[in-house]
């Protein structure tokens, strides 16, 4: 039996990278995944995918924008009609883009926000009327909220509101045991990331500085961010709640 066999989980920002690996992952322990993206073609191939390895549990794809609200009602909707319950929140879905301070723009500010911290808010808060008393939310926060990287102005302010919402919401919810917490990975190889980084000479260049400064020597890959989403989501971490899990190689702690 897997740990989450007859469950549902809703992952958002799941048509690459983290979510993509976490959908998988949850899956393979017996999950119900709800899996959102912006981007359809690359949203049904991920599950397509997920799919075709006949796990215990199984992928649905959800064209969402977390940004919307409309979005989210018809994606908890679709949760209602199919499993009746959420049991995992894993709201993962951020965008980010570099700019030096005094080259910040509104649309930066309205963008990054209206996703990264507009969407995790009502993601979270359209789910509780499914949620069981014991379930699991778990916030994509980063390193950006612990440490200061120059350009990174407004994706690590979003970064560390959402490392705060995990304390405030894992004190708002204790009463019905739902457990909060935010997952704060480093440097992880994933699409995302060789896009924000920029061309072949921008990612070579990346690599060679980067690396050097993690302890572990390398950078990290979804499948070790998604192993970390399986713990909180599981019954494994029934007396964690409020608390950050770095999966960093080391990078923000020593």
């Amino acid at each position: 039996m897997g740990q989450l066999d007859g469950k549902a989980a809703v992952v958002t920002g799941g048509s690459s990278g983290l979510g993509a690996a976490t959908a998988e992952r949850l899956a393979s322990e017996g999950a119900t995944v709800f899996l959102t993206g912006r981007r359809e073609a690359e949203l049904e191939s991920v599950v397509s995918d997920i799919n075709a390895q006949n796990l215990d549990g199984e992928a649905i794809a959800v064209l969402c924008d977390v940004a919307q609200l409309g979005d989210l009602d018809r994606l908890y909707d679709q949760v209602r009609e199919r499993s009746g319950r959420v049991d995992v929140v894993f709201a993962n879905a951020g965008v980010g883009r570099t700019a030096a301070l005094g080259e910040i723009s509104e649309e930066d500010v309205d963008w990054m926000f209206g996703i990264n911290l507009k969407g995790t808010v009502f993601t979270v808060q359209k789910a509780l009327p499914l949620m069981p008393d014991g379930a699991s939310v778990i916030l994509c926060s980063s390193i950006n909220a612990s440490k200061g990287f120059a350009a990174m102005t407004i994706y690590s302010a979003t970064k560390a509101a959402i490392r705060n919402f995990a304390r405030t919401w894992s004190a708002e919810l204790a009463g019905r045991r739902i457990r909060v917490n935010a997952l704060s990975p480093g440097p992880i190889e994933t699409v995302g990331l060789r896009r924000l980084v920029g061309g072949p000479e921008q990612w070579a260049e990346y690599n060679a500085t980067v690396v050097a400064s993690i302890p572990l020597g390398r950078l990290g890959q979804p499948k070790e961010v998604a192993a970390a989403v399986l713990f909180l989501a599981s019954d494994e971490n029934s007396f964690i709640t409020g608390t950050e899990l770095f999966v960093d190689g080391g990078i923000a702690q020593v």
